[in-house]
């Protein structure tokens, strides 16, 4: 049987919005949120916080969550992610970052089915563009096999020619890897796209890794600053 966990990297010193993971969204920690929806997909024993933060620790271990303490020396989330698998035996190492409040339960299992299938390549979601999304948002480009070719802050395609009918994609922060995958995407710097873009996907592009892209609902967004913050908040008051 295949063995799939969630490890939920989580950390406090977000350049963007400090204390991420312990903002609130109707009163309850962003990372509860994440750790709630993986829990319908994984069951709570299979699922991680990877932090290094004890204020983060607390949260997660006061509401009965596995907590892995990781160094403050990662450089990425999939670095922490990568550090916590070390001490979890696993088939499958689901990366759902702690800034997806809004990520479907149903999109997380679509990522680990396809995984499943596409046992060497890793995985990542990706949905349609919206108007409201973040401009730091990564978007990316993809191949006729829905293979990653590049991901950038800037809006690309470029659409030199003004085509009406270019479609611009974002990436959505769910990832499938194996142990193999993870070790290798260990090191102490940043590859050279992965440092220019601030993207820690591009280092497996740099590392000569494929990543397969599985399109998932437009609903979620990343929360990258205080407006993304209060997005999500009025978006879910209304619902």
């Amino acid at each position: 049987m295949i063995k799939t966990v969630i490890i939920i990297p989580a950390r406090f010193k977000s350049s963007r919005l400090p204390g991420k993971p312990l903002k609130k969204i109707l009163g309850k920690e962003m990372i509860l949120w994440v750790a709630k929806k993986s829990e319908k997909v994984a069951g709570k024993k299979n699922v991680f916080i990877a932090t290094d933060d004890e204020r983060i620790k607390k949260v997660v271990v006061k509401n009965s969550y596995n907590c892995i303490m990781t160094s403050s020396k990662c450089l990425t989330g999939t670095d922490r992610v990568a550090e916590a698998s070390r001490k979890i035996n696993a088939d499958i190492y689901i990366n759902v970052q702690g800034d997806e409040p809004l990520i479907k339960t149903n999109d997380i299992q679509k990522i680990i089915d396809l995984k499943k299938k596409i046992k060497q390549s890793v995985i990542c979601g990706f949905s349609t563009l919206n108007k409201n999304d973040s401009e730091e948002i990564p978007k990316v480009v993809m191949n006729k096999y829905n293979e990653l070719v590049y991901a950038s802050r800037l809006k690309i395609p470029a659409n030199k020619i003004k085509s009406k009918n270019v479609k611009y994609f974002k990436q959505v922060c769910v990832y499938a890897f194996n142990k193999t995958e993870l070790k290798k995407f260990s090191r102490k710097k940043k590859s050279f796209l992965e440092k220019y873009e601030d993207i820690e996907l591009l280092r497996f592009l740099d590392l000569g890794v494929k990543i397969k892209m599985k399109k998932i609902s437009p609903s979620s967004f990343a929360v990258d600053n205080k407006t993304d913050l209060k997005r999500v908040n009025k978006f879910l008051s209304e619902k």
